[in-house]
């Protein structure tokens, strides 16, 4: 394809001079990242620390009939070597750590991961024996020499397949394979489907995928006795839960128990999942042997050893009028949890309420069966779910839209939710366990926007034309997406003042990029008066702070930023308060800006620092119930999750020969919120987008009959590269949410969710091949070349 500037996107206007929430600082985090400073968990290193190795299964299903750690135990340098029969008590399933909803119409069968496989195995690369010895190297050469007697069973590899009553049964203990049935409805499905002038009928596919990230997951657990101190460094997203569940595993105080996550280089998803084998046994280790162990684990080991997402089949169903507008959907599905299940029915629950996206729906009827699968385990990635349902409803639009000769931006706005509907109430029940009801919004806008960014209406008479004039084979798709953020149940933060000026934030949250050392601060500055790098933040330590949830589901922003901006004001009060009798003026006479309160009108001011000074004295009566110090704690749950949304569009080139895709223009108006930091949002939004385009065209887990994966490396999982990710345009369309007091909603995973139905359309448009329908996600050069090679033959 030659290069072409016909679609290139204007230049952007250099930013003014950034200052406090709405702007955009310099980000605090950065000069550690760039200088080296930040640690991440690979770089602790401890006097006298081990190494450990895990013996992995090959087999996907299989008897263990015995583990030999003789061998191991000899080769020099080996300290130790376990098999699940040397934890005794302490080997036990893992925690369900998402319980099902109250829907009424459910079935739930859980099976959650163990430490070490004991009898048996159910899936490639679960965990059979650990090795420990004084470097890595000696405790890989030692996992080599663990000999398993390993009897295989029939495997479970095809979601239908693992239903059928004579399907090998994965645990022993239920029934069958079903691990989840659930159903939830609103209106009659079945009564508008008789009286809709047309029911569009289809079948999708959206298939596995791996979280891939920067950063392998990695684990260090010091035991000192003297102190009685566990120490973990871990690179979780959810550091105050492993806290509490390692104490409570370990019978510790959790005052004993400290879990930092560091720097963490990537987590999306995955390193939320709770608890991993290894983040169960380094720790058991390191108090057993008195001595700090360590654990990384490796590229190809991440293939089987970290979890997974994205397995389901749909059937379904779109009922409309004569004019486009939507009567109900219908949506029956299958979902792969996976050899367990210990996130309950968050992924597929995620779908059946996404699938709703922007519009009206007065009738509903969604079905799903989760099946356990001899494949790794499922547990939500960026997005958890979502792309699914937003893939299924737009994919059914685009089709109504052919069927009817009604313009496919046009059937989407005839169907949108208004802003006077809001709040809007799905009548079914989120993953929060509350209704589904929408907060705000105004989606109509949003696409106006995205429309005149792409230039929509221009595409087909003027570049599209005139490209196509030329043999060229480009297309424009634009689609629309809802996303259920900031959920609860809680997070907390504390703000300080110290003596010299210098403010602190702690927050329980953990960090895994983006920005909260950066947008948290800019929340607290704001309230202060002070700039963001005044302000320092400390996240992720329980030893600083030892309440909240984690960083999952879009609602770093949400629920803890809310929690900074309560505990900012709260040391506000207190500020004005002090200032106020100090200054012998009245608080609202006083002005607090720059770090100094001043009285408006008159030279008197006084300093942050030497009001904090002044609030912690040394000696002298205070008055009773006089709190020491500038200093509040704060926490924020929210009622229910709140709701963002945006419009993705983007103009693609395909090569019929090669079946390879350029991506010319990518445009994105987002809605979330209130934007407290306009550089960090649109950083937010590019990597989910980058990871929504590997998920579309390049990434795919591919596994055998035999649930063995065959391209567990980065020579053959393709990961999309700068060449393939094109410039990202973005907008922001900002409806306040009335449910927490900032106004914001989450970003996190918006950037990636809609992708695979945006891609899907942009290459049909691309194509104009009769009977070319994309039904499935990913794709790959290969898969294309198929799909417009039956579409030719069968036209």
């Amino acid at each position: 394809m030659s290069h072409d500037t016909t679609f290139a996107a204007p230049p952007a206007e250099a930013p003014a001079r950034p200052r406090q929430v709405g702007e955009s600082p310099l980000r605090n985090e950065d000069r550690r990242l760039l200088t080296g400073e930040a640690l991440f968990v690979d770089d602790v290193h401890l006097d006298g620390m081990l190494h450990a190795a895990f013996v992995r299964s090959d087999y996907a299903h299989g008897n263990v009939k015995s583990v030999d750690l003789t061998a191991a135990l000899e080769h020099p340098g080996v300290v130790a070597a376990y098999a699940a029969h040397d934890l005794g008590d302490y080997w036990e399933a893992g925690p369900l750590l998402v319980p099902p909803p109250p829907i009424d119409d459910l079935e739930f069968h859980a099976a959650t991961q163990v430490p070490l496989a004991k009898g048996k195995v159910r899936h490639v690369g679960e965990p059979i024996a650990v090795v420990v010895a004084r470097s890595p190297y000696e405790a890989e050469d030692g996992a080599a020499l663990v000999e398993v007697d390993i009897e295989p069973l029939d495997v479970v590899s095809d979601l239908k397949g693992g239903l059928e009553p004579d399907s090998p049964r994965i645990h022993d203990q239920l029934e069958s394979n079903l691990a989840a049935h659930v159903i939830q409805r609103k209106g009659s499905w079945e009564e508008v489907r008789e009286r809709a002038h047309r029911v569009i009928k289809r079948r999708f596919w959206y298939d596995h995928g791996a979280s891939a990230p920067m950063e392998n997951r990695g684990i260090v657990a010091n035991w000192d006795a003297r102190s009685r101190e566990l120490t973990v460094w871990d690179t979780t997203q959810a550091p105050i839960p492993i806290r509490n569940g390692l104490a409570a595993m370990l019978g510790l105080p959790q005052s004993e128990v400290r879990v930092i996550a560091p720097f963490i280089g990537g987590g999306f998803g995955p390193k939320i999942m709770m608890f991993y084998p290894e983040e169960v046994l380094l720790p058991w280790i390191s108090m057993r042997l008195g001595q700090p162990v360590k654990w990384i684990e490796d590229r190809q080991e991440s293939f089987f050893a970290t979890t997974q997402e994205r397995g389901q089949d749909h059937e379904s169903e779109l009922a409309v009028d004569a004019e486009g507008r939507i009567l109900g959907v219908r949506d029956e599905f299958l979902c792969d949890t996976g050899a367990y299940n210990p996130y309950g029915l968050t992924i597929p629950i995620n779908t059946q309420c996404t699938l709703l996206g922007p519009y009206r729906v007065p009738n509903y009827h969604s079905e799903f069966r989760m099946v356990f699968t001899n494949k790794p385990i499922c547990t939500p990635v960026r997005g958890a779910g979502r792309q699914h349902g937003v893939f299924v409803m737009e994919r059914l639009l685009d089709r109504a839209a052919d069927e009817l000769g009604i313009d496919r931006v046009e059937i989407r706005r005839r169907n949108y939710l208004t802003p006077e509907e809001f709040p809007h109430d799905h009548e079914i029940i989120y993953q929060d366990f509350k209704p589904l009801v929408y907060d705000s919004g105004n989606y109509a806008e949003a696409m106006d926007r995205a429309v005149e960014m792409i230039d929509y209406a221009g595409f087909e008479s003027g570049a599209g034309a005139a490209a196509r004039s030329e043999g060229r084979h480009v297309g424009l798709g634009i689609v629309s997406y809802v996303e259920g953020t900031g959920v609860g149940p809680y997070e907390g933060a504390r703000v300080g003042i110290e003596p010299g000026g210098r403010i602190n934030l702690v927050t329980g949250v953990g960090t895994q990029g983006q920005g909260h050392f950066t947008s948290f601060a800019q929340i607290v500055a704001e309230q202060l008066g002070v700039q963001a790098s005044d302000v320092e933040v400390v996240t992720g330590d329980t030893a600083r702070f030892g309440w909240g949830t984690g960083t999952f589901a879009s609602r770093g922003a949400v629920v803890a930023g809310n929690a900074c901006h309560a505990a900012a004001l709260e040391v506000r009060k207190k500020v004005l308060t002090m200032a106020s009798s100090v200054l012998g003026a009245a608080e609202e006479d006083l002005d607090l800006a720059e770090g100094v309160v001043r009285v408006v009108g008159s030279g008197e001011s006084i300093s942050l620092g030497e009001l904090a000074a002044l609030a912690n004295p040394l000696r002298g009566a205070v008055t009773p119930g006089t709190e020491p110090g500038l200093e509040a704690t704060a926490y924020f749950g929210p009622e229910r999750g709140v709701t963002a949304s945006g419009v993705h569009a983007m103009i693609l080139e395909v090569d019929p020969d090669t079946a390879l895709v350029r991506i010319l223009r990518y445009v994105v108006v987002h809605d979330c919120g209130r934007v407290i930091n306009p550089m960090i949002v649109e950083g937010q939004i590019h990597g989910g987008v980058a990871h929504g385009i590997g998920n579309a065209f390049y990434e795919e887990l591919v596994f055998d009959e035999g649930a063995q994966l065959l391209n567990a490396s980065f020579m053959d999982y393709l990961l999309p590269t700068a060449t393939d990710v094109p410039t990202i345009e973005t907008d922001h369309v900002e409806t306040p949410s009335p449910l927490n007091p900032l106004g914001v909603k989450g970003v996190g995973e918006a950037g990636a969710i809609p992708v695979g139905a945006l891609f899907a359309q942009a290459l049909e448009n691309a194509l104009d091949v009769d009977g070319f329908e994309v039904r499935e996600i990913p794709l790959s050069p290969n898969r294309l070349f198929e799909l417009m090679r039956d579409a030719r033959e069968e036209g």
